[in-house]
């Protein structure tokens, strides 16, 4: 999702930590205010009579023809990344798919990641490289000694995420959470303090990496733990036909104000039926214990919808 809100240094996630005085409820807040004036503010965008339009994935748009279409042109991803990967357990991408359903009531013609294609970038290391550049980082990595200790990091440092959403932009819907901060626990799992939070993952699994001489140079490092569930790729459905322009459209505000309002009757759902519950109890697909069913999936390649090469995935526990 395109993030106007950035922290340019790496550094940064200690930073956050100091500013909260490491306190799990502090970071939470943090992490909320950021998606939910993220959403407030595109949700105006998208409903503004400035609109003009989805900004389209202009190159997740031709993968899709050519997968889709024996016609299309032949194109490949030019686009290398490098990153860790959190992975969504079974629960989790079961929730993602009644989403996606319900958003596809009303958007069609919306591009719906892939179950195994779902992930939220704990950590991205290189994106958008040439492929020799990306290879040699993996190379150094490798060399080091460090991938095993990035990709088991989630088995040895336990930490969960909670209180799911969907955020939007005019790129892209995504199911976000927040670091949990002393909620209670569903029941099939073990009880924690929070006190290590998602954050503090991201700070330590960062610093293992520059502790190898590697200076990262990510597109961007927000606050937010989300997994992107829907891209635009087309105007289709959302334009409607103007007579003055033969192959032109203006946006068609009632379609684009019934995907907002779905949109915002999923977050009002997601909030009665899968946050904390007033007696306290946590609804169990509400939860997610980042590392459950397999660890860090050290990934390279064209990742950048969640494909890529799996070099390396850490182990999971239960």
């Amino acid at each position: 999702m395109d993030d106007n809100n950035k922290i340019k240094d790496p550094n940064s996630f200690d930073q956050l930590i100091l500013e909260c005085q490491d306190d799990p409820t502090q970071i939470q807040t943090r992490y909320e205010a950021h998606r939910t004036n993220r959403n407030a503010q595109y949700k105006a965008k998208l409903l503004s009579p400035e609109f003009l339009g989805w900004q389209v994935d202009e190159i997740l748009q031709k993968l899709h023809a050519q997968s889709t279409d024996p016609q299309a042109p032949p194109f490949v991803d030019p686009r290398h990344n490098l990153t860790l990967y959190a992975r969504p357990p079974q629960h989790i991408r079961e929730l993602v798919a009644e989403i996606q359903q319900e958003i596809r009531d009303v958007a069609p013609s919306v591009w719906f990641t892939p179950s195994n294609q779902l992930h939220t970038t704990t950590l991205e290391i290189a994106s958008c490289r040439p492929q020799p550049e990306v290879e040699e980082l993996v190379s150094h990595l490798q060399g080091s000694g460090v991938v095993p200790d990035l990709a088991d990091y989630t088995f040895h440092h336990r930490t969960r995420l909670v209180k799911p959403m969907v955020s939007y932009d005019a790129t892209a819907m995504a199911l976000s959470f927040l670091p949990a901060a002393g909620e209670e626990t569903s029941a099939a799992q073990t009880a924690t303090d929070d006190s290590y939070t998602y954050h503090h993952l991201r700070r330590d699994v960062s610093h293992l990496v520059m502790a190898t001489g590697l200076q990262m140079r990510p597109r961007y490092i927000a606050l937010s733990a989300h997994i992107t569930i829907a891209r635009l790729i087309t105007q289709d459905g959302f334009v409607l036909k103007n007579p003055e322009q033969e192959a032109g459209g203006i946006v068609d505000r009632e379609r684009v104000a019934a995907l907002v309002e779905r949109v915002e009757k999923i977050n009002e759902k997601l909030r009665e039926k899968y946050w904390p519950r007033e007696d306290g109890g946590m609804p169990a697909k509400g939860e997610w214990f980042v590392g459950q069913g397999k660890g860090l999936e050290f990934c390279t390649g064209t990742s950048f919808y969640g494909g890529g090469e799996a070099v390396l995935t850490g182990k999971g526990f239960l």
